[in-house]
């Protein structure tokens, strides 16, 4: 039976689900989740990461971690950490760039954060035996500063997603229509006087719920004003902020700093971001249950403000088209080119993706997350 059918079986029985379960199960469901079987980078792949596009992006983020290593004090050992490291090709083009620091090389134990087994046998043919793996960044051993680097990863947890309607706000969840396919509707969250507990969205073919959810949805019922138009979507990512709580609290422990890149929002803003990606393609997220990558934009100033709660310094949000500048992409682009000029155009059209304001340039976002006293290179005015 297929994750697809086992879901539709589940709230057949149970009655719906929120997104983030949803969510959760389509991406590392052990026998059919994506993440579990089937995660596929590269052009010919389903998706393609700013590592993929060039050299230069990991390269640049080593110099990056290299010139933070030296702001903290030369410190070795040290953990250099990757979360969610993909196939390897970021933290091979990073080491890379170390290289110019042997002293770095020779203080960093190289941790990599990963859940998927055919993505850790990628990165294993890449990197060799040099990385320790672990599931979860708690297993990653305290007692020595960290320097960490996550590119898109927060988009790979999940956001409770949250719709305006006429009488207050309801939670999307995930049922059966009258057909039996996976459809969305909502539940309440604060019933009207007249009482019913879900209203129904697509035309009536929706779920229904039973009642609100027992787990207190109230909680992350985010802030916005009552003049947001009926049918609006807004999301709320308990998961991204707890990741950054749980980096932060390492970071003011242990010391050091980390990197996050992913594309997402700078400010508050409302707007459903829940997309599946298959072969370079946007799929419709209920169809393609374990067949394709699901995501969710990064929330950056939740993932901020939960950082600064911990006590760790963060900000300010940067493109990555600033960043990326601001350490010399443009002299490294220029270098590659006079070495490889048959490789000219090909370099221009990477750096034009990665920079580009219609590229990746504006929709991704880097944060850095830090100690305090520690100001890393370009994030010195982090609060």
């Amino acid at each position: 039976m297929s994750l697809l059918d086992r879901l539709k079986a589940q709230i057949a029985q149970d009655g719906p689900i929120g997104v983030p379960e949803f969510f959760t199960r389509c991406l590392h469901d052990p026998r059919d989740g994506y993440y579990a079987t089937r995660p596929d980078l590269g052009a010919g792949g389903d998706f393609i990461t700013a590592p993929l596009v060039s050299q230069m992006f990991g390269e640049l983020i080593g110099l990056w971690a290299i010139e933070t290593w030296t702001r903290m004090g030369l410190p070795s050992p040290f953990r250099l950490v990757e979360m969610g490291p993909g196939d390897g090709t970021l933290m091979s083009d990073l080491l890379r760039a170390g290289r110019l620091a042997p002293d770095f090389l020779a203080a960093a134990e190289v941790w990599l954060v990963e859940v998927s087994e055919p993505l850790k046998a990628k990165q294993a043919a890449r990197l060799g035996d040099g990385p320790r793996w672990v599931s979860r960044l708690d297993e990653v051993p305290g007692g020595a500063p960290m320097i960490l680097v996550a590119n898109e990863l927060l988009d790979c947890l999940p956001a409770r997603q949250f719709v305006r309607t006429r009488t207050g706000w309801a939670e999307r969840v995930v049922g059966l229509d009258a057909d039996g396919a996976l459809a969305f509707g909502l539940r309440a969250i604060n019933p009207p006087p007249r009482g019913g507990g879900v209203r129904a969205v697509d035309g009536g073919r929706s779920p229904v719920a039973p009642a609100p959810s027992p787990s207190g949805p109230s909680d992350h019922l985010p802030c916005w004003g009552e003049d947001l138009e009926a049918g609006c979507i807004v999301e709320s990512s308990p998961a991204q902020a707890a990741l950054a709580s749980d980096i932060a609290h390492r970071l003011v422990t242990d010391g050091g700093a980390a990197l996050l890149i992913d594309y997402g929002r700078a400010e508050p803003e409302p707007g459903d971001t829940l997309q599946a990606i298959q072969s370079h393609r946007k799929v419709a997220p209920l169809e393609t249950a374990g067949l394709a990558d699901l995501t969710v934009w990064a929330d950056f100033p939740s993932v901020i403000a939960a950082a600064r709660e911990t006590g760790a310094k963060a900000g300010p949000i940067l493109t990555q088209g600033q960043f990326l500048l601001a350490l010399g992409i443009l002299e490294r682009a220029e270098g590659l080119a006079a070495r490889q000029p048959d490789r000219a155009d090909q370099i221009a059209r990477q750096l034009d993706r990665l920079v580009g304001e219609a590229q990746m340039g504006d929709l991704f976002k880097v944060a850095c997350l830090c100690a305090p006293g520690l100001s890393p290179p370009l994030f010195e005015d982090a609060t």
